[in-house]
């Protein structure tokens, strides 16, 4: 049985992912080339590995043994490479670091910035996802580091607090709605609003709570961007819920209104979680360093 790194990783990008021909992307390698080698995979050991359809692929129980395998040999393989890089030039390294929405808009870019300057040789993955997501992907050890809020289920892994990231309503200067302060959502949930595009971390964690709730929520607009929903809100189309940080770094050039909202879900803070931060590679360990305290 011969399967390379490249196999493996190949494998545990299409279970991120959830089909070969992203997985082939994220591995830099043709969507036949992938689909060729997880044919060679289940060829070689005689068994089934994902159940495919047009919707995408789904492990099967074998492929769900292979995957745990994979992620260990491929955490293994990164961490000697870190740890044996600093005895050459310096730290060197890959981290796969997934955040929710706020953290990857309003936290992380700058820290981003002045770490890869100051480790030319360390690479990093950045992705966008959920909470909730997160947290299970660190569980899988498909991450290394995840930065998340702290209302979502992070049992089994270690938590480090980062700051607060607490979400608020705002309006453009000549809104022409009369809005308590603070407000629910279910006493906004009749107006318009600006969002991101459905998928988006931030966007999935307000739909799902206004479906707990029982309100369907009427976008007039979706953009790519808290950046692009706090500049449409600002030239009055509609009001929209984002970080109070991105609320605060917009609100003079937009003109915008900031209105606290009181829903216990909104008031949540951004914690990083690992799985067990003694066995992180030093390359990780100097990441998660960075970021809890930046100089």
């Amino acid at each position: 049985m011969r399967f390379d790194l490249t196999d493996l990783r190949l494998f545990l990008s299409v279970h991120e992912s959830g089909t070969i021909t992203e997985a082939a992307r994220r591995c830099h390698i043709t969507t036949a080339s992938a689909s060729e080698r997880i044919k060679g995979m289940e060829d070689v050991l005689g068994v089934l590995l994902l159940n495919r359809s047009h919707r995408g692929v789904q492990l099967t129980p074998a492929g769900r043994t292979l995957l745990h395998h994979a992620s260990v040999v491929v955490q293994q393989m990164e961490r000697m490479h870190g740890d044996l890089g600093q005895y050459s030039s310096g730290i060197k390294g890959h981290v796969r670091l997934l955040g929710n929405t706020s953290a990857c808009n309003e936290h992380l870019p700058a820290l981003l910035g002045t770490f890869l300057k100051r480790h030319p040789d360390i690479s990093i993955d950045l992705e966008e996802r959920t909470s909730t997501d997160i947290a299970d992907l660190i569980r899988q050890g498909m991450a290394d580091i995840g930065l998340v809020a702290d209302s979502a289920d992070l049992h089994d892994l270690q938590l480090f607090p980062v700051g607060a990231d607490r979400l608020v309503v705002i309006t453009g200067p000549e809104y022409p709605e009369a809005i308590a302060n603070p407000a629910s959502l279910a006493q906004i949930s009749h107006l318009d609003f600006a969002g991101l595009v459905a998928g988006s971390a931030l966007q999935e964690h307000i739909a799902a709570h206004g479906r707990q709730a029982g309100r369907h929520l009427h976008y007039r607009v979706r953009v790519r961007s808290i950046d692009a929903v706090c500049r449409m809100v600002g030239n009055g189309v509609g009001i929209a819920i984002v970080p109070l940080a991105a609320a605060k770094r917009h609100r003079r050039a937009q003109q915008l209104n900031i209105i606290a909202l009181s829903d216990a879900w909104a008031c949540r803070n951004l914690v990083l979680c690992v799985r067990d931060s003694e066995q992180l590679p030093a390359y990780v360990t100097a990441l998660m360093q960075h970021i809890l305290a930046p100089e």
